[in-house]
């Protein structure tokens, strides 16, 4: 309905608007010298990794490497090399750790039955049979272990020795020598006694081990420690002596063997 007094207007179809090209921006030689992917927006050739258009900001494309080139195949080499490395060495660790323990697996022995010795209490042990390579008269080899302070082996010279034999192999802790024929001052001078001594320790599998002592020219216990598994048998030889005469013999007072209980 037309108001009145108003003149009536009569519309007809609208053509539709001509569509404004888009302006093209301006190109320059810098542009032209650049070799890449266009721009989705503006059409700029932009040097291949950016991520923006270097002239309207516009976010680009990344590119796909090839099948030759993708990252995930030499990902998959590098972990092959390091799992394999990583094999290698474990493997040097426990070739390692085997030849360690057959080179050093004696020593560790001994010092695991050093640490049960000082743990223990020694106890003394009385030989089986004593015998020796010559004695003086009334002065046997079986005087040297009779457990009598009064009594001696008598040695005639350098280089003779007594033997101790055990009933049952003793893990031997240490010997305790008493030098001389008597602890008495008088009597200890009166004779000749040892001051050197080779101690012949032999095991139950024949093995020998021998240690050397020296004994001080005194009258009293002198010790030696040993540490020696599985003694069977121990041979004193003796080395050097003091008060050496005419009539005079090497007096040894007492041997004392100590064995881990």
């Amino acid at each position: 309905m037309v108001a009145p007094g108003a003149s009536e207007v009569v519309l007809g179809p609208v053509p539709p608007g001509r569509p404004e090209a888009r302006r093209p921006l301006p190109t320059t030689a810098a542009d032209l010298s650049v070799v890449g992917p266009p721009c989705p927006n503006c059409g700029t050739t932009n040097p291949p990794g950016r991520r923006f258009c270097r002239r309207c900001a516009t976010p680009l494309a990344p590119t796909t490497p090839g099948p030759a080139t993708a990252r995930p195949h030499r990902f998959r080499r590098r972990g092959d090399t390091s799992r394999w490395l990583r094999r290698l060495a474990a493997l040097l660790v426990v070739v390692a750790l085997v030849v360690a323990g057959i080179l050093f697996h004696p020593k560790a022995l001994e010092l695991f039955e050093d640490l049960r010795d000082r743990l223990a209490t020694p106890a003394p042990v009385a030989p089986a049979t004593t015998a020796a390579t010559a004695e003086a008269p009334d002065h046997p080899a079986a005087a040297a272990a009779d457990g009598l302070s009064n009594r001696y082996w008598g040695a005639p010279a350098v280089g003779d020795a007594v033997e101790f034999t055990f009933a049952t192999p003793v893990r031997l802790l240490s010997v305790i020598v008493h030098a001389g024929a008597s602890a008495q001052p008088e009597e200890f001078a009166a004779e000749a006694r040892p001051t050197a001594l080779d101690m012949v320790v032999t095991s139950a599998d024949g093995t020998t081990r021998t240690i050397p002592i020296t004994l001080a020219d005194q009258p009293g216990p002198q010790r030696t420690d040993t540490g020696v598994s599985d003694v069977v048998r121990v041979r004193l030889v003796v080395k050097a002596a003091a008060g050496l005469g005419p009539g005079r013999y090497i007096a040894l007072g007492e041997v004392e063997f100590f064995r881990r209980p």
